[in-house]
């Protein structure tokens, strides 16, 4: 991996991980908290960046399962959501480039 998809791939990563762990701020519904709550777990595991290549797809993997959950009924939280989506989609994209 050249030194700018490294860096690319951890600004993506670490996206994601600041867009997910913001929506914990915000009122959502109570089905989605949890779902929010495990996301953001979940992305800043996969910004570790002591993480090997196999691990971290399992973590976008699960990140991606993830966007499927409940609608957080918040704007402010749904466009937090689909920032992060958009910077794991990136981030897939970094370690595609390298496979």
């Amino acid at each position: 991996m050249t030194e700018q998809n490294a860096t690319d791939l951890a600004t993506s990563l670490e996206t994601a991980r600041d867009r997910l762990e913001a929506t914990a701020e915000l009122p959502v519904s109570p089905d989605a908290s949890p779902w929010l709550g495990e996301a953001a777990a979940v992305a800043a595991q996969a910004a570790d960046p002591a993480l090997d290549r196999d691990a971290r797809v399992t973590r976008l993997d699960h990140l991606e399962r993830l966007f499927d959950g409940p609608d957080p009924d918040n704007p402010e939280a749904t466009a937090h959501v689909e920032a992060a989506r958009e910077a794991v989609a990136a981030a897939r994209d970094r370690l595609e480039d390298t496979a």
